[in-house]
Formats: structure tokens, sequence, C-alpha cells
């Protein structure tokens, strides 16, 4: 890793902002490798330096991945002036995490946080047609019509149809049990998708997104760190999509 400031360094984990930063080190709050810091601008290598904040170590990690377990009334924003932000469940104080792609305010499920760009783009990218799986309970009997319907791509009302999609009956009655696997990412387009054959989705759920997975032992409105695995498929979105 390259070298950086010690106040960038200090206000990319949080510590708070470069002036923040710069009344702590006057205070004496900060120590690199065991020496009290007095200047916020001097260059460190975070590989090789240690660096001590109000007597506490600090770890740097250039990226972070955390999977959340969505909960109903969030948005997946990283503010917003009225409504809770799925931000909020992030323990992580570190700047320039945002989440991976939006889930509506009523959608449950599987939501990637990250502070790494390149990672999102990848797995948001048009022209990679990531599948992204859902689950989804439908007002209205869902039939085999429906399912070759979603094959063929319908009208959500834009100039071309949605792309293929993988459509699956769990069961078919009044209110129907499904999982549907679409290759895009358009504004509310599974509820579209529906729509426009009639029905209407009553409950919706994220359960992947390209090789990332929820974990069914992660309760709702829980987060956790992705593991190394998890992190090195996701980096393969690039390669194989």
């Amino acid at each position: 890793m390259s070298v950086m400031r010690l106040d960038k360094f200090l206000s990319n984990l949080g510590v708070g902002t470069r002036s923040e930063v710069k009344v702590a080190i006057k205070k004496k709050q900060v120590r690199v490798n065991g020496e009290i810091a007095v200047k916020s601008d001097i260059k460190i290598d975070p590989d090789r330096d240690t660096v001590y904040y109000m007597d506490e170590k600090l770890h740097y990690e250039e990226y972070e991945y955390y999977m959340l377990h969505k909960p109903k009334g969030y948005v997946s924003a990283t503010e917003d002036p009225i409504h809770k932000t799925v931000m909020e469940l992030i323990p992580s104080k570190k700047n320039g995490l945002f989440p991976v792609g939006r889930l509506d305010k009523d959608t449950e499920g599987l939501l990637l946080i990250t502070n790494d760009g390149q990672m999102a783009h990848n797995l948001l990218s048009p022209k990679k047609h990531v599948d992204k799986t859902y689950y989804a309970r439908i007002e209205g009997k869902v039939t085999r019509e429906d399912v070759l319907a979603f094959q063929k791509g319908v009208d959500i009302g834009e100039s071309n149809l949605t792309l293929p999609a993988k459509l699956e009956i769990h069961k078919s009655d009044d209110t129907s049990m499904v999982s549907l696997t679409i290759k895009e990412g358009k504004f509310h387009q599974v509820k579209r998708m529906f729509e426009a054959v009639g029905k209407k989705v009553i409950y919706l759920k994220r359960l992947s997104m390209g090789t990332l997975f929820l974990d069914p032992n992660l309760p709702v409105g829980q987060v956790r760190p992705l593991t190394p695995d998890e992190i090195s498929l996701l980096k393969t979105i690039d390669k194989s999509y």
C-alpha cells in the first residue's frame, strides 16, 4: 500500500474529520511508532507504521465488505433527510462506505456494503448481466404462461423488453410463492415485471447477487463482514461475466 498523510489515514478510519484529527494531534492523542505525532501532514505507510489513537492501535484496511440482511423500513442510501438508511445498521466508522445497488424500502434481503468502487461497478454494470435472485410472494396465481413470458422478456414501459429472466413457481394459488432470477437492476423491476402480467408483489426478498448468497444464519437487520472466500469470488465477477 502506498504512503498517505496521517490526517487522511485517521479520517478514513473514522477518527474524525481532517479538522478534528488536527485537534486530536494537538492534544497529543496520536502516536506513530511509539512517538507522539506533532504534525497532521506527515506521511505514513499503513503496512509498516504503527498508529495509536487514544492508546488504541488502529488497523487499516483499504476496502471493507459487509453483508447486510436488510430489513423493511430502511432506504438503500448513505443519507436521507426523512427515512432511516441502511448505513445506520453498519458498525464500521470507515468513510466512503455505500450500499451496492438499491433495495426498495419495503424489500428485505441481501445488500452488500463496501467502499470498493470497482467491485460495485462490476456488480452493477448493465454490460455484466450479473444474476440477482429474489424470493417473492405474489397476489394472484402465477402460471406456466408467466414463466414463458419472463423467459422472453416483458414490457415494463421502457424502450426494450426486459432481458430473459428465470421464474420458478414454488406454489401457485391465490397467493403464489416464486423465485425470480434477473440480469438487470431497473427501478422497481421485479414489481413492474409482475404488474406486466397482471399480478402484484406483496413480499420481496433478495437472496443472491452474483456469487454472493445471503447467509441463512444472518438475522434480519444484522450485518457481518464478508469472508475471504466470499470476497475472492466477488472479485472474479469482472472475468466471469
